[in-house]
């Protein structure tokens, strides 16, 4: 039997070299010019027939047309962070890999390699979907807006994300729990129009600041008395504004922040109390306000089956370190969201975590840390476990 964590480790070099690349040049958003170029190239040296989705959406298939169609999916973009880590392929453009795109961008570069060394043993085919805006919660939604789930259309799919200051060996895979989940996230901005005027005369005017304060108050309601105490919702207001000057009510207000919910009818039912708390509060105190929807993602969820299967697949590689939450009774669900939830809501999808450095090896600041580091030695185990688990699940459905 082909031992793909093995292939995997004799290509460290090209997963280093192209984890480097993207660290050292790392994108935001939409618009990943460079690196969905250098995709589609190192793609084009394998013998690959890349096509572009949208600005920087990159998809490419291999196998035998007729059969079940497997997506692996690895997303590409960066944060707006100024990055801090002391290593030698740092970024100097004011933006960081600080998430470990780069890595999941590299590892799906790696399954792409592996899967043409082993072309022969695909009973179906393999789609490859290298992902923008992530961060942003657009990029999953951009893609199969444009058909990334069609022609051929996608049967399950798998995506991963690595993890630093973690206490796991570098390379550890992780299933996360049958029941595990990461939260919905919906971003909102509140604007609110009073009416400004002199501070020492304010029965003229409509006091905005008044308005967002009470808002504010309100919408922590909604967890304290709406949602049944045995739900999980986080309500986060990162920011209130109103206002430049001392002895003057202003016009305006605005204030945003995020809900993360981990029940699609919970998110629902929270963002109407949100619109109508909104609209009422602002009303009763003669303002108007609405509520402007940013970005978003729902629950992202496993499939049970897919879930079962491709451990199944990953116990049959040879030195791969692979753990199951919920042979240790762990709850791997969080309240971190992820925009693969727009594939695992419409597809039989498992999402996976990989280990990418701890303490021991130096890594001592979390994801999204301007000093956040990341080991390479945790490569080859993500090619390899995207490859396993796609060539075997064709096997098993074909």
């Amino acid at each position: 039997m082909t031992n793909l964590f093995q292939d995997a480790l004799s290509i460290k070099d090209d997963l280093v070299k192209d984890r480097r690349f993207f660290h050292q040049n790392p994108e935001l958003g939409l618009k990943l010019y460079k690196t969905a170029d250098y995709v589609e190239a190192r793609l084009k040296e394998m013998g690959y027939e890349p096509q572009r989705v949208g600005e920087a959406g990159v998809t490419a298939l291999i196998g035998k047309e007729g059969g079940k169609t497997f997506l692996l999916r690895g997303d590409m973009d960066a944060l707006p962070v100024v990055e801090e880590a002391d290593v030698e392929f740092k970024s100097t453009n004011g933006n960081m890999h600080g998430c470990g795109h780069d890595f999941h961008a590299a590892n799906l570069l790696g399954a792409a390699k592996l899967l043409k060394m082993h072309e022969d043993k695909l009973e179906g085919q393999v789609k490859l979907m290298f992902q923008p805006a992530e961060e942003t919660m657009e990029g999953a939604k951009m893609m199969i807006e444009n058909g990334v789930l069609e022609n051929p259309k996608v049967d399950a799919a798998l995506g991963i994300h690595v993890f630093v200051n973690i206490d796991a060996p570098v390379g550890t895979v992780t299933f996360m729990g049958r029941k595990s989940i990461f939260a919905a996230v919906d971003w909102f901005t509140i604007e609110i129009q009073g009416k400004g005027c002199h501070g020492a005369q304010p029965h003229n005017g409509v006091d905005p600041l008044t308005v967002m304060t009470h808002i504010h108050m309100a919408l922590k309601n909604i967890n304290a008395r709406e949602v049944d105490p045995s739900d999980d919702i986080v309500l986060t207001v990162g920011q209130m504004h109103g206002g430049n000057t001392s002895n003057v009510i202003p016009d305006t207000a605005m204030m945003s922040g995020t809900i993360r919910t981990v029940k699609n009818e919970t998110r629902a039912m929270v963002k109407k109390r949100v619109e109508e708390i909104v609209d009422f509060t602002a009303k009763s105190f003669r303002a108007e306000a609405k509520v402007v929807w940013g970005a978003g993602a729902p629950v992202l969820f496993h499939d049970t089956d897919l879930y079962n299967a491709a451990k199944g697949y990953l116990l049959e590689v040879e030195g791969l370190n692979v753990i199951d939450n919920d042979d240790i009774g762990v709850d791997g669900s969080l309240m971190g969201s992820e925009d693969f939830a727009y594939i695992a809501n419409e597809v039989p999808s498992l999402f996976l975590s990989a280990a990418a450095g701890g303490p021991n090896e130096g890594c001592t600041f979390p994801l999204h840390h301007p000093k956040a580091l990341f080991d390479e030695r945790a490569l080859p185990a993500s090619a390899a476990v995207y490859a396993q688990i796609a060539m075997r699940w064709l096997e098993d459905n074909k």
